[in-house]
């Protein structure tokens, strides 16, 4: 996400690499605010601007000590600090002013994600402080800063490391040692996430996603030699000796020349290898194009990520490969452009997005388009004023050349000091906003109190801590039985259903059924209600069984698990198994901004209608036109969403007595119409 900033020893910018970043942050920003039209695996370009970073920091690092012997330190974290930190306090500081502005759930753990943005360790801050369900759920302002985390940890460690690497004599054995760390960390991805619930930890983890940036430092130490080299018929690989005049009859007697500088071979120069090379960075750009376009799936990582580092390894030789089109073709103007904000623009859109997405709340899985193009144009204006205004004059003249510009300014004259006093006040709003984001920040979202608040209706319920409310069923008729209406003498004048009482129903579910519970007691008295956080349809078969072993699972059965995953016909069947022909299914639908959840309603559909004591919920249309009920994460109901959710089960239950009685009522009506025709002869 970083350009290097050039040290008096550093070579002129090497060709390609502004075209490759600009490639890198339209995969990344593609991905996330137009995601998964156009690239649904784009999110490896963060991977293309690791090997980038591995590559030219340490091409700067080895040129710098070829020519001087040494690697200052000092000179080069500042050179670091100078380009990642003035845009960085820009962002930061605004951003959160804007969140406090909005408020709610995007200010979630804000202390927390400044501190990891400022200290670049958000990577194993947001390691550190996933809390399981919410956690996982909850909307981070800075979450994409934790690419920069590697990358600046990597800046500060491997300056300390590389002259252990230089030991090594051959420039081959370097780079292998390189592949073999890449490698290792690699393998290590792919045993994390085998042996974890989710891929955060092996994501985010600096130690599991080191291998792009060792495939570039590999690079460097393979190429910068060569680079070094002069061509074969360059002059200056030639010994110059000096100029001098000898008087007449005198001799110069010259010491051995030192041994010349090496020279590249001429098929490194050829026009045949440069086309070879060109038609290989091609090659490479598709093959990160067609990676990013592949929807990533269970064994995605850690295979995309390394292919993508590899494809950028073949793209950055054949772009800086001496006399290639292809690092020029690449760096065109457009792509220059971006290449060189490319930092910026890296930095803006994340935090941009969230806070479009907390201004409009009940927002589905994916951003709309008109969302996204919005964002994307706030973003490059953004990205615009922060390079040109705040990371060009600090990069290119440091933080205290800036600091007497500015006492300059309020020495200039009035419109001078008016300026230099508008932008410290502007600076000192931003700050103070800041500050007062990060104490306004709630310890827990808007979903968890729901959640909490069901708990505790649950545990006042029942007077126990488990979240279940349980009450001892009254005698009931059950369900299908005559209604009290019916006559001996005759059918009911209209049908006539029997009230179902909450003594009748069980219900099974996950949060959002949790967060409903005051509710449901509400509306349905007696209602038994087993939910917790992040159950899925595969608990359900199992919590059934368990209910109907111990003879609490009454004649109406409610089923809320669609939120947490996909569901399985099998895991249905078997639901509808356990609660028999006896009883009635109430299938609820899910409603939240997940991908699978279309597909979750249209299963429990298709399979409430061919079974016909299976009746669906429709909670998802209950709650679609009053999002504004639900909190801020668009899934868990509040107090007046809850009596939605309530009113949508009760609605259900009575749809199905109100069937019953029809159905019951057209019986008695074919036996009156029976009897009086005489085809059934009375009983004396």
């Amino acid at each position: 996400m970083t350009s290097a900033v050039p040290s008096p020893t550093a070579a002129p910018r090497y060709a390609g690499l502004d075209g490759l970043r600009a490639i890198a942050v339209t995969l990344v920003v593609a991905y996330h605010l137009f995601s998964p039209a156009l690239f649904p695996g784009g999110f490896v370009g963060v991977d293309v601007f690791f090997v980038i970073s591995g590559f030219l920091i340490t091409a700067l690092l080895l040129r710098e000590h070829d020519q001087t012997g040494r690697i200052r330190l000092g000179d080069f974290w500042l050179r670091r600090a100078r380009r990642l930190i003035p845009a960085l306090l820009l962002v930061v500081s605004v951003c959160s002013t804007l969140a406090w502005m909005i408020g709610g759930d995007v200010l979630l753990r804000l202390g927390l994600q400044v501190t990891g943005a400022l200290t670049f360790g958000y990577n194993w801050i947001s390691i550190a402080g996933e809390t399981g369900y919410f956690g996982g759920g909850a909307p981070e302002l800075f979450r994409n800063f934790w690419s920069l985390s590697v990358e600046e940890q990597f800046y500060v460690v491997w300056p300390l490391v590389l002259p252990l690497f230089l030991l090594l004599p051959r420039a081959w054995a370097r780079a292998a040692a390189a592949v073999a760390l890449a490698a290792a960390s690699a393998v290590w991805m792919g045993v994390v996430v085998a042996g974890a619930a989710d891929a955060t930890r092996a994501y985010f983890g600096t130690d599991t996603h080191s291998f792009g940036i060792l495939i570039g430092v590999a690079l460097a130490f393979v190429l910068v030699p060569v680079l070094s080299r002069p061509p074969h018929d360059d002059p200056a690989a030639r010994p110059v000796l000096p100029g001098i005049t000898l008087p007449e009859g005198w001799t110069l007697v010259l010491p051995a020349p030192p041994p010349q500088t090496a020279v590249r071979s001429r098929w490194f120069d050829s026009p045949v290898t440069r086309t070879v090379i060109g038609c290989l960075g091609l090659a490479a750009l598709a093959g990160i194009a067609v990676i990013a376009w592949v929807p990533p799936g269970p064994g995605s990582f850690p295979g995309m990520l390394v292919g993508a580092s590899l494809c950028t390894a073949v793209a950055i030789v054949a772009g800086v490969w001496p006399g290639s089109w292809f690092g020029h073709a690449i760096d065109r103007r457009p792509l220059r452009w971006v290449g060189d904000r490319s930092y910026a623009i890296y930095l803006w859109h994340w935090p941009l997005l969230v806070l479009a997405m907390a201004m409009t709340p009940g927002g589905g899985a994916e951003v709309p388009v008109w969302m996204g193009a919005g964002v994307l144009a706030v973003t490059v204006a953004a990205a615009e004023l922060s390079y040109r205004f705040v990371e060009t004059p600090v990069r290119r003249d440091g933080f205290r050349a800036v600091a007497r510009a500015l006492r300059a300014q309020f020495r200039s004259g009035v419109s001078g000091a008016a300026r230099a006093g508008a932008l410290l006040l502007a600076c000192a709003m931003v700050l103070g906003g800041t500050s007062a984001a990060i104490a306004a920040a709630p310890t827990s979202s808007s979903g968890e109190r729901a959640v909490t608040a069901g708990e505790r209706a649950l545990q006042e319920a029942t007077g126990t801590g488990a979240a279940r409310a349980t009450a001892t069923p009254t005698p009931t008729a059950p369900a299908g039985s005559a209604s009290a209406a019916q006559r001996p003498g005759g059918p009911s004048p209209t049908p006539e259903p029997t009230p179902v009482l909450g003594t009748e129903v069980t219900a099974v579910g996950d949060s959002v059924m949790l967060a409903s519970a005051p509710a449901l007691l509400e509306r349905l008295p007696g209602i038994e209600v087993d939910a917790e956080v992040s159950r899925s349809s595969w608990a359900g078969p199992g919590i059934l069984e368990e209910l109907e072993a111990a003879g609490r699972l009454r004649p109406y059965v409610v089923v809320a698990l669609g939120t947490n995953g996909r569901v399985d016909p099998g895991t249905l069947e078997r639901m509808a198994e356990v609660v028999g022909r006896d009883r009635h299914l109430i299938l609820v639908n899910a409603f939240a901004p997940r991908d699978w959840v279309p597909g979750v309603n249209d299963e429990l559909a298709a399979f409430a209608a061919a079974h016909p004591r299976v009746e669906l919920a429709d909670w998802a249309a209950a709650i679609e036109p009053r999002t504004d009920l639900l909190a801020d994460d668009s899934i868990h109901p509040g107090p007046a969403g809850g009596a939605v959710f309530a009113e949508t089960i009760a609605r259900a239950i009575d749809g199905i007595e109100r069937d019953r009685a029809q159905r019951q009522f057209s019986r008695e009506l074919r036996l009156s119409e029976r009897l009086t025709s005489g085809q059934v002869p009375v009983a004396q």
